[in-house]
């Protein structure tokens, strides 16, 4: 007779499939919170609108451990998880910002609308571009981050040259073999990566409730921080060949 810890009973199994399906339904509940920003973006609510892509974001963050604690692609193989994640991602990380950056009156006006094209362009491509991790998980290119982008961008208010330059450039280097850190996956100081994360999370979350108008220091950390995020693999690459 079969042990009845390795066997659980039916009703069990479906506890555990519905368990799993609702982490699907988390991960696509972003899709919506996606639809909330824009609503707020077209009022130019900015605030607002990084409100809600910032709570998609949180929704990014714990439904991957999730998923993977209930077993969610053993227990529910119908639905991929990657693709949806993607789909998610996409409004999230690169359209509901893309209109953002375009419609924000921060770039050139002859500019911001080839720039948004250029960004959901160049992100389309990027997501389906099966090289976009490196071995030891660093993204290789700009990784489409363009919230994080967006939300610098009206941290900074930069003149519409330079906003119009630096976002340019990001959509070039999104082809570029660059090696950006993933603050999660990446082993190597994992501990001191997220503990940073923690930081700019608390102080990315503080700047859009005074709608950016944020102390001086607050500023010069959350850009530190970004800098960090950016440079380190080449940096750390760059003093072990100098130590050999």
């Amino acid at each position: 007779m079969t042990p009845l810890d390795q066997t659980p009973p039916p009703q069990a199994s479906r506890t555990r499939r519905w368990a799993a399906f609702s982490v699907h339904l988390l991960t696509a509940a972003g899709a919506g919170l996606a639809l909330l920003a824009m609503l707020e973006a077209v009022r130019a609510h900015w605030a607002a609108m990084f409100g809600w892509l910032g709570l998609a974001l949180l929704v990014d963050a714990v439904d991957g451990p999730l998923a993977r604690r209930l077993e969610v692609s053993r227990l529910q193989p119908d639905w991929s998880g990657d693709v949806l994640d993607l789909v998610v991602d996409f409004l999230t990380y690169v359209f509901v910002p893309a209109y953002a950056i375009a419609a924000s009156g921060l770039l050139l006006p002859i500019a911001a609308p080839v720039l948004g094209v250029g960004i959901v362009v160049s992100s389309a491509l990027y997501f389906a571009d099966r090289r976009m991790k490196t071995a030891d998980n660093h993204f290789r290119g700009f990784p489409a981050l363009w919230n994080a982008a967006a939300f610098y961008l009206f941290l900074l208010t930069p003149p519409a040259v330079v906003g119009s330059l630096v976002i340019a450039a990001l959509i070039v280097l999104t082809f570029i073999p660059v090696h950006v850190l993933h603050p999660v996956r990446v082993a190597r100081l994992r501990g001191f990566n997220l503990t940073l994360m923690a930081l700019w999370s608390v102080l990315a979350a503080y700047a859009p409730v005074r709608h950016f108008a944020v102390p001086a220091p607050i500023t010069i950390t959350l850009c530190a921080i970004a800098l960090y995020i950016v440079a380190a693999d080449a940096a750390i690459r760059l003093f072990q060949r100098v130590r050999r």
